[in-house]
């Protein structure tokens, strides 16, 4: 069984992380019989660079073709003055391949510094609506300014989209500690959150074996900091889940060890959750966790949806690595208390994910 996955390095620190991550998945597979086709698109500021735009023309047809892809972090703030070519991809790529789950995980490790060592929680967030005016409407944009001194934002809820969210959110539960918590304001916003709260408690009601619960999102940012341990799969709006997803990060080391994967029905794209740390780049010390596991999370996904068992155990191969180069921690990145370099790191990860993959 063959797959296509695609290669989008992105900026400052990502054409740095992001070999090191498609390096582990190279072993794994190699090892696991789990056969890949790569391809490397052009994107972001070095396409603009060299094409005149960050998403050249033909993109989206490419990404199309494949059956997912690694996509570096992005640091557009930096260029979006440059012209109107210097569009923001990711929101245009979640968008048009209706990636409507953001997971989001955040794991503390033993060996590591973080604030509580319980940590294993699944923040199932909405890409798709909420607050967020780039991606919130089919057209035209969720915010507007009817007076120089007046400003408006449309928060947009839909029952079908948190229905998929949270079906998503219980299957993962499934796998895990079968517990589901639904974050929301339905004390405030009664419509909106009220739909969303809604929307969730039916989609449970269809998984008996769920413990399912609701937590006001306040009362959750409190929870999480005293007690994390609690959570297993929070389903979760696109704002709150944005702002929450940083904080949970935040209990287990920070952004370094943050991956994600956008999920949709036919696509899945690998993006960890930082940025691309422009005052780092160049320097060789980026922390590649969560590029390699986020491209693990893609290779899980890829694994589950085509029934493909190497590729299933070249994920499962890869994260098997990660934990065992934590717990000797003999290569890690500067920021995980080590002195290796960011390849070094990928080196040693990539070493460990071969060898686990000759397990059966």
């Amino acid at each position: 069984m063959s797959h296509r996955l695609g290669i989008l390095l992105g900026d400052d620190i990502g054409p740095e992380v992001v070999p090191e991550a498609v390096k582990v998945a190279k072993a794994a597979l190699a090892v696991s019989g789990g056969e890949v086709a790569w391809s490397e698109l052009p994107i972001g500021r070095a396409a603009w660079q060299a094409m005149g735009t960050t998403m050249p023309d033909g993109t989206l047809d490419r990404l199309a073709a494949l059956d997912g892809w690694i996509l570096g972090p992005i640091g557009h703030q930096a260029y979006r003055h440059l012209d109107d070519k210097a569009v923001n991809p990711h929101p245009i790529i979640r968008k048009h391949f209706e990636m409507f789950a953001n997971l989001r995980p955040a794991l503390s490790y033993p060996e590591l510094p973080s604030l509580h060592k319980d940590v294993d929680v699944m923040l199932v967030r909405d890409n798709h609506e909420g607050l967020q005016p780039d991606r919130s409407m089919f057209k035209g944009w969720g915010e507007m300014m009817p007076s120089p001194d007046m400003a408006i934002s449309i928060r947009l809820i839909t029952r079908q989209n948190t229905e998929r969210l949270a079906r998503v959110a219980c299957e993962l539960a499934m796998g895990r500690r079968k517990h589901v918590t639904s974050v929301h304001k339905d004390t405030v916003a009664p419509m909106t959150c009220g739909l969303f709260a809604e929307a969730c408690r039916d989609v449970a009601a269809d998984y008996p074996d769920i413990a399912f619960d609701e937590v006001m999102v306040d009362t959750f940012a409190l929870k999480a900091v005293m007690e994390p341990g609690q959570f297993d799969v929070v389903v979760i709006s696109n704002m709150f889940g944005d702002i929450m997803s940083d904080l949970v990060a935040g209990l287990v080391g920070g952004l370094g060890m943050a991956p994600a994967l956008q999920q949709g029905e036919k696509y899945a794209m690998a993006q960890a959750a930082h940025g691309s740390a422009p005052d780092i780049a160049g320097l060789g010390i980026a922390n590649p966790y969560a590029e390699i596991m986020s491209m693990q999370m893609l290779l899980a996904w890829l694994g589950r949806r085509s029934g493909d068992a190497a590729v299933t155990r070249a994920a499962a191969a890869m994260e098997r690595a990660v934990n065992a180069v934590i717990e000797e921690a003999q290569a890690l990145t500067p920021d995980l208390g080590g002195t290796a370099a960011t390849s070094e790191m990928g080196d040693a990860i990539a070493d460990a994910a071969g060898a686990f993959a000759e397990d059966r």
